[in-house]
């Protein structure tokens, strides 16, 4: 799923996790970083330390992995703000 990058909050060092900029412009090949990622649709997603395999992901551009990572912490969307499926539907008129 398409994600936009935001903002990226700070550059770290990927030995230790100690912060060496705050709001750095970019980050180059080898560094590590904390940024703020938005899905362009829902997607299923959770925290690593709560639930590791959903907690990776991968960043891809012009079919090459550019970047890869773990989730810290996931803003999740109201339920009631998302579309209602026909299948949703269904299932809750059977109920």
């Amino acid at each position: 799923i398409a994600c936009k990058f935001v903002e990226i909050k700070e550059k770290c060092d990927r030995r230790s996790g100690k912060v060496l900029e705050e709001a750095p412009k970019c980050i180059k090949n080898g560094d590590a970083g904390m940024v703020l990622m938005v899905p362009s649709k829902p997607m299923c997603v959770e925290a690593f330390s709560k639930y590791a395999p959903l907690g990776r992901f991968a960043v891809r551009d012009m079919r090459q992995t550019v970047a890869v990572g773990v989730i810290k912490e996931v803003e999740k969307a109201d339920a009631a703000q998302g579309k209602v499926t026909k299948a949703a539907q269904k299932a809750g008129e059977k109920k």
